[in-house]
Order: structure tokens, then sequence, then C-alpha cells
């Protein structure tokens, strides 16, 4: 008997913050300004990305995948924390669990491969710059955005039909505000021992190599950037990796502290706050801190804006 056939009707309660009702009107306020900071920041990313001929490079190009990856991100989490946080009976029902489990796994996975990819086109811009238009083509552009989505997308199958498969014990209540594997393993009947460390190997496989790969590609830029000669050479090369630097630190700082920690007595916790950050807040700033770092999108942003003006005289 697995999850599927036993779970089919079930609703699960999601505790999120119960244990605290005092946190919860403060907590909507701040997810919903969240969200519409996010939804509107990503938006014009990608519009701005897509919009201006300017920006039609390959970086911007992988910033318009991370900036709709974010989107879909908080947006697979945050409505249904809204929707509870304002009710008494914090329900998700079995299909609306399954699909937050997926997406939320996928987009994590997604991430983790995009960030490196747009390292690599850092490397390359600034360390083989009169080689960066051959070798960063369109072809090849589309090739590793797809692979990322891909990717992740194949690992959260994989992962979720591991953890749907396990029969579960009621009651079917789920000790985290979303849908995911350390919290929803916790309510099987069976030992999860195999499950916890398929997903420990995962999660060294999705973030320790790709972040060793971004530490490796950033080696050699902090080389080529050390044997530029004009001031305003090397902070023009700072400020193309810096907002991605920052973005990382983010990511994996919170991503590793989620999934790689051994367990402890306020893992539980630890747990909730890191998903926070790692699928709320993180999304947020991303798009604040490319925007608010590059002149590049603010002057794109200022065109659009009085293009858009223009057009209504």
């Amino acid at each position: 008997m697995n999850w599927a056939n036993e779970s089919i009707l079930q609703d699960f309660i999601l505790l999120g913050f119960s244990d605290r009702p005092w946190l919860e009107f403060p907590l909507f306020v701040a997810f919903l300004i969240s969200y519409i900071v996010t939804i509107f920041g990503n938006l014009i990313i990608i519009l701005v990305s897509c919009l201006d001929s300017k920006l039609h490079t390959p970086m911007y190009f992988f910033l318009t995948n991370l900036s709709l990856l974010d989107l879909c991100y908080i947006t697979c989490t945050v409505p249904q924390m809204l929707v509870n946080l304002c009710s008494i009976k914090k329900v998700i029902s079995y299909s609306g669990c399954v699909a937050q489990l997926f997406m939320f796994l996928a987009l994590g996975a997604t991430e983790c491969v995009l960030l490196a990819i747009m390292s690599f086109d850092r490397f390359v811009a600034i360390c083989r710059p009169l080689h960066y238009s051959v070798i960063m083509h369109q072809r090849l552009c589309l090739q590793l955005a797809a692979a990322c989505w891909i990717t992740g997308f194949g690992n959260s199958v994989w992962l979720s039909t591991l953890t749907l498969q396990l029969p579960l014990c009621g009651p079917y209540i789920v000790d985290h505000f979303l849908c995911e594997i350390p919290a929803l393993l916790k309510l099987s009947c069976v030992d999860t021992t195999a499950n916890e460390a398929e997903l420990f190997s995962v999660s060294v496989l999705f973030h320790l190599i790709p972040l060793t790969f971004i530490l490796i590609s950033y080696a050699f830029i902090a080389q080529a950037i050390l044997r530029i000669r004009s001031t305003e050479g090397r902070q023009k090369a700072l400020g193309t990796c810096g907002s991605h630097l920052i973005v990382v630190s983010l990511f994996y700082g919170t991503a590793i502290s989620m999934y790689l920690q051994p367990p402890s007595p306020n893992s539980k916790d630890r747990g909730k706050m890191v998903s926070l950050f790692y699928g709320i807040i993180a999304p947020m700033l991303n798009p604040l801190i490319y925007t608010l770092r590059n002149k590049e999108v603010k002057e794109a942003f200022k065109r659009l804006v009085a293009r858009v003006f223009l057009n209504k005289k």
C-alpha cells in the first residue's frame, strides 16, 4: 500500500506557524509584500530583457531564465501560505501537496544548475572576451538553458516518485508551511533511512558540484581581473560579476544549511526559517540585486518607461 492509494482523498494540514499565532498577521503582511515585489521585480527584468535590443545578450538571456524561475518558485508556495495564514483550517489538498512538492524540488534544482551556467558565461566574457560571441552563440545558450530545466525537472520526478511511494500513518499533519521532502518523510510508517540518504546524495550533487564549478570559474575570473591595468576596466569586470556572486551566496548558503547539515534539536525551526529565505526572500532579492547594481538594466528600464509614455502621448 502506498501513499497514493491510501491518501488520495486526504487533505493535509500544514502547521506552519500555528504554534506562534501572534506571528501570523505580521507574516501575512510580510509575505504579501514580498510576493508583490517579487512578481513586479522579476516581470520588469523579463520585459526589459526581451524588449530592449541592447540586452539581447547571453548574460541577460540567462537572467531572464532566472527571473522566470523565481516567479514560478514563489508562486508555488506563497499563495497557499497566505490562504493558510488567514484561515483556521490550514489545509492543502493531496493534489496541491504533490504539485507543491514537485515544483519546489524542480525549481530548486534548476536554479542550482542555472547559477553555475551563469558563472560560466561570466568566465567566458572576462577571460575569453575576444571569443565570447563565438563561444556563447545563441544555439549553445538555448541548449544550456534547456539542460537546466530538463535536469531540474528530471531530478524532481525521481525524488517526488520515491517520496510519494512511501506508506503514510495518520494523522496527515505536516509540520511545515509547505510540502517538502524532509517534513513529509516524518509522516511515513516505514523506515526512511534510504530516502534520506538519497535526498542527501542528490543535495550534494546539485549543490556542492555546481558550487565548486562556480568557485573555480571565479578563481579564473579573479586572476583575469587582477591582470587588468585600468581601474575602470576592473570596476566594469567586477560590476558584471558582483550581482551574480551575491545571488550565489544567498542561494547556496541557505540551500546548504537546509539540506546538508546534520539533524539537530532545532532542525525543525531551522528548516522552516531556511525554507522561508530559500523560497521567498531570495526570489524577492534577486531582481533588486540585479537592478540596483546594474546600470544597463536601469538604463533599459528608463528607456522602456520613456517609450511607454511617448506612445501614450
